[in-house]
């Protein structure tokens, strides 16, 4: 079973959606913004990639928090702010029967898929 998760309108997913479609590759895509993220999940991811690999701070969600938030962010923090916010979480993350990848190249689908 493989699962992407992430947001339609966000360039990088319409790459790794179109990747996938042209590779044959069935999956489901979650959209997080309107199913939402379980805080059970996020910890699951972070066990297994970090928070600093979730947190997207190049866009503009991260922009906006108060600077006070982004000084002093930790693991706790982050997941609530992931929760919270959730295009915060970076795009894609592809979950391939538990394994889960951050991201998107082309390199790391055909390593990861085919």
């Amino acid at each position: 079973m493989i699962t992407l998760y992430g947001i339609p309108n966000c360039d990088t997913i319409k790459k790794a959606r179109t990747w996938l479609d042209n590779q044959g590759i069935e999956y489901i895509f979650h959209n997080y913004k309107k199913l939402g993220i379980t805080e059970k999940q996020l910890k699951q991811w972070i066990k297994q990639l970090g928070w600093e690999t979730l947190l997207n701070k190049r866009g503009t969600t991260w922009r906006q928090l108060d600077e006070s938030v982004r000084e002093s962010i930790n693991e706790t923090t982050a997941v609530q702010i992931m929760m919270a916010n959730p295009s915060i979480i970076k795009r894609p993350v592809l979950d391939t029967n538990g394994k889960i990848t951050a991201g998107f190249t082309e390199q790391d689908y055909k390593k990861i898929l085919l």
